[in-house]
């Protein structure tokens, strides 16, 4: 079993990409747990179209201790496993509480015995890596980061600040940063850009995404690529990042 956290800007195409990576490794066969890291709860939608699914923190305040493991995990495309953490009402309690007490549950009923994953997967919330935010890349969760990112200037920067932190947490034993992966906009100097930014932060590019209106149009179905687009250049593209993944965590 590979745990792997993913982190980036908000809005830089995160959970598309996740759960695209999901769905291109699943239907190779392997078993892959997906775990939302967002107050929103929408990191799986594209996974199981299930937008009433309730959240682990939901859950556990409703049930508390007697939520069962199969309430907390949703069966999605192709048997990917779906969890999403949830957070409190907005501006009530602490967003990062949820991913807390979501991956507790999940240990505390021990989802490896009963799923065995080959991948399990953390999508967390935008570039905070602070308070809950970090639990999936410390506490022993997560072996390694990736980052996602763009060539503009924004994205860049939060790429490299995300990237300190995972150096920080590195340095106490925690997970390592894997590389970045790149999803294009297409916008001026994003090549070198995102040659100064590997420069910066000691790392590489694992694999760069090209800009589609598929992946748009999969958005729109609330479908992966790789559900709605089986043949499309954007399913490539993610099945070859699935490769490089794979390859990485390999190395």
């Amino acid at each position: 079993m590979v745990k792997v956290a993913f982190y980036g800007k908000g809005g830089i195409g995160k959970s598309t990409t996740v759960s695209n990576l999901s769905a291109a490794l699943a239907e190779r066969g392997y078993t892959v747990l997906q775990i939302g890291c967002d107050p929103k709860a929408d990191s799986t939608i594209n996974l199981h179209q299930d937008p009433k699914k309730l959240t682990a923190l939901d859950l556990i305040r409703e049930k508390n201790q007697e939520v069962t493991l199969e309430e907390l995990v949703t069966k999605g495309y192709n048997g990917v496993l779906c969890v999403e953490a949830g957070g409190p009402t907005p501006g009530l309690g602490c967003a990062g509480r949820g991913i807390i007490i979501a991956l507790e549950a999940l240990d505390d009923r021990k989802y490896v015995d009963k799923y065995h994953p080959d991948f399990v997967f953390y999508d967390v919330l935008g570039d905070v890596v602070c308070g809950g935010f970090s639990m999936p890349i410390r506490e022993g969760y997560a072996d390694k980061v990736f980052i996602l990112t763009s060539g503009e200037a924004m994205s860049c920067h939060a790429a490299m600040n995300i990237a300190v932190a995972v150096e920080t947490f590195q340095k106490r034993g925690y997970a390592k940063l894997g590389g970045i992966i790149v999803n294009r906009r297409n916008v001026k100097n994003e090549d070198e850009r995102i040659a100064q930014l590997c420069e910066d932060a000691n790392t590489h590019v694992v694999d760069t995404l090209d800009f589609s209106t598929t992946v748009q149009d999969a958005d729109e179905l609330h479908r992966t690529v790789i559900e709605a687009f089986p043949d499309s250049d954007a399913a490539a593209m993610y099945r070859h990042l699935a490769d490089q993944l794979i390859k990485e965590l390999d190395a």
